[in-house]
């Protein structure tokens, strides 16, 4: 078991540092120069040059990587170019919402996928089933962004039970900040929950076609009986650790629905810092990001193999 958890360590390094290395030098290759946004079009050779000597731009690719990265690990981010100021600070500000969001989304996927994924497996071949499938279906086809217009159309313009890009705060009370953040979370929740409640409706049907499950009817237990005692715990094993993968998938999500809510996260400031090639605040939200993916992985492999004894010292 040691071995295997060193092993996968080991695994989640390498890739870390692959991931830091294609977002360095991925920024660094590309065509457009950061002096170009800072100074602008005007400068002259002379003040470029002395731009880039300060930025350390004028230093070999592998050289200032390896910089960055030492700086990176000591907690130093760097300094972001439009800004002038740290990018932990700036970064500080902005992940608030974006984790808000995250979160919140996660929330309602355990809320919405569990009882409907069992219920649509409790009633297989019923209207209620039937119902769920067509409403996956189309949740599932429809991508974030799309989600997120539809419930600023709905719930902003016509219902008004919010104010389409009118971002509250967190200080500005707490309940009127989660109240906000609702739809967008829901934006990203739903076509997840309908990925999930259909992983589970076919994990839970699966398993009620498995001996030990013919064996407890046998015994006298009905269909309902069977599912909560017996097939929940197993058919929740795959279901569990594609939530734990989810989370990951949820940050991605969150950044695309914050353009279209306006909201002042992690996502709005990737796209301009991407426009204004401030590559400092660029490649330290993609690191953070990765890392996330990394260790949700990471840990969606431990969880399963903690909750299947078969794989147990493997």
């Amino acid at each position: 078991m040691l071995k295997t958890v060193c092993k996968r360590l080991a695994l989640l390094v390498f890739t870390l540092l692959l991931v830091t290395a294609l977002a360095f030098f991925a920024f660094s290759i590309i065509p457009g120069d950061p002096t170009d946004t800072i100074l602008g079009l005007e400068a002259t050779e002379q003040q470029i040059a002395a731009l880039r000597a300060e930025l350390g731009l004028d230093l070999p690719l592998p050289v200032r990587y390896v910089r960055w990265l030492g700086d990176f690990l000591r907690g130093d981010l760097g300094v972001s170019y439009n800004f002038d100021m740290p990018v932990s600070a700036l970064l500080s500000d902005r992940i608030a919402p974006t984790l808000t969001l995250t979160l919140m989304a996660a929330v309602l996927i355990v809320l919405f996928s569990i009882p409907l994924g069992l219920l649509a497996a409790r009633y297989e071949g019923g209207w209620i089933d039937r119902i769920l499938t067509v409403v996956n279906q189309i949740a599932m086809s429809v991508p974030n962004f799309v989600m997120g217009i539809s419930l600023v159309f709905l719930f902003g313009l016509v219902l008004h039970w919010f104010q389409p890009g009118g971002y509250v705060a967190p200080e500005n009370g707490l309940g009127s900040y989660l109240w906000f953040m609702l739809f967008p979370s829901l934006a990203v929740a739903l076509p997840k929950s309908a990925m999930t409640i259909k992983m589970l409706r076919g994990s839970v049907l699966t398993e009620l076609t498995a001996d030990y499950i013919r064996t407890a009817y046998s015994k006298g237990n009905s269909r309902a009986s069977a599912l909560w005692r017996h097939v929940l715990r197993n058919a929740m094993i795959p279901v569990v650790t594609f939530l734990a993968t989810t989370i990951a998938e949820l940050v991605a999500g969150s950044i695309v629905v914050e353009q279209v809510f306006a909201i002042p996260g992690l996502g709005q400031m990737l796209i301009s810092s991407i426009s204004n090639r401030d590559y400092p605040v660029v490649q330290a939200i993609i690191v953070l990001v990765a890392f996330v993916v990394v260790l949700c992985n990471f840990l969606a492999d431990a969880l399963y193999r903690v909750m299947d004894p078969r794989l147990k010292g493997r």
